[in-house]
C-alpha cells in the first residue's frame, strides 16, 4: 500500500495532508527517513514524529439498500406514533444510519450504512439522485426553463411542510429530465438533480402550481433501485462496493 494511503488509511490525515507530512521530513518507515511515493509492506511500522501510527482493526463497514414505500418516516421514531422505517428493517440494522430522508408521502430508494463516515460523505457529496414523478397538469415552457437553468425562489413554502422552517430556496439547474407523458391531467418524467434539499422536487413544482402526486427515488450515484420489491432490503453488490471504496478512497483525499 502507498505510504500516503496507509497513513490516511490508519489516521485522521488526509492523503494530501500525508504527503506534507512525508515532504516535512515528519514520517519514517522502520525509523528510515520516508519518501514521497513510498510503499509500505506487510509487517512493517510507520512512524509519524517518531510516534509509532496504530493500525486500525475495525469491521468492515456495511451498506445496506431499502426500498421505502410510502407511509413510512425516515427515523427511529415518530411522535405521532406513524410507522418508521426501523419497524420493518430487521433488527441487525437498528444502529444503522440512513444517508438522507425520503418523506412520509415518498419511496423509493434508500440507502444505509453503519459506518457515520459514510453516511456523511454520500449525504454532502454531488452524486446524482434519479427520481420518477408523476406531477398534477402538463409540464409547462416556463418549468423546462427552470429544470434548464435553475430557479431562485424568495418564497419556497409551497409543496413543503407546514412546520418546515425553510422559506427561501436556489435551485440549481437539473443534470437531466426525461418527459415520458405530458397531459393535461397529469405528466410523469424521469429526472435527476445533485442535491437533496428539503422537498425540494415538491417544492420546485408546486412553484408552478403543479403538485408532485408521486415521488420515487431510483437512483443515487453508483446505485440503483433497479427490480428491489417496495417494503425490502438488499446488501450493495460486489460492483457497488468497488465503486463506494473508489469513492471514499476519493473523498478522504480532498
Amino acid at each position: 500500500m502507498r505510504l500516503n494511503q496507509f497513513i490516511a488509511h490508519h489516521s485522521s490525515y488526509s492523503r494530501r495532508e500525508a504527503d506534507g507530512l512525508i515532504a516535512s521530513g515528519r514520517v519514517s518507515i522502520e525509523r528510515r527517513p520516508a519518501k514521497l511515493g513510498d510503499s509500505v509492506q506487510k509487517g512493517e511500522r510507520v512512524f509519524i514524529d517518531s510516534k509509532m501510527l496504530k493500525i486500525k482493526t475495525s469491521k468492515p463497514s456495511t451498506v445496506i439498500i431499502y426500498h421505502k414505500p410510502k407511509g413510512e418516516i425516515v427515523s427511529r421514531c415518530d411522535d405521532r406514533g406513524r410507522k418508521v422505517i426501523f419497524d420493518s428493517l430487521d433488527k441487525k440494522f437498528a444502529h444503522f444510519s440512513p444517508v438522507g430522508r425520503l418523506d412520509y408521502a415518498s419511496e423509493g430508494l434508500l440507502i444505509l450504512s453503519d459506518d457515520k463516515k459514510i453516511v456523511e460523505a454520500l449525504m454532502t457529496s454531488n452524486l446524482v439522485r434519479e427520481y420518477i414523478i408523476k406531477i398534477s397538469g402538463r409540464v409547462t415552457k416556463e418549468m423546462i426553463e427552470a429544470m434548464e437553468n435553475g430557479l431562485d425562489l424568495e418564497d419556497a413554502r409551497a409543496g413543503g411542510h407546514a412546520k418546515s422552517k425553510v422559506v427561501g430556496m436556489k435551485f440549481g439547474a437539473f443534470e437531466y429530465f426525461n418527459i415520458s407523458k405530458n397531459q393535461s391531467n397529469f405528466s410523469r418524467l424521469k429526472v435527476a438533480i445533485t442535491e437533496g434539499k428539503n422537498r425540494e422536487l415538491r417544492r420546485f413544482f408546486a412553484h408552478f402550481k403543479a403538485e408532485v402526486l408521486d415521488l420515487r427515488r431510483v437512483g443515487y450515484g453508483f446505485i440503483q433501485l433497479s427490480a428491489l420489491p417496495v417494503g425490502k432490503w438488499r446488501y450493495l453488490n460486489r460492483d457497488e462496493y468497488n465503486k463506494l471504496h473508489q469513492f471514499m478512497h476519493n473523498f478522504k483525499g480532498k
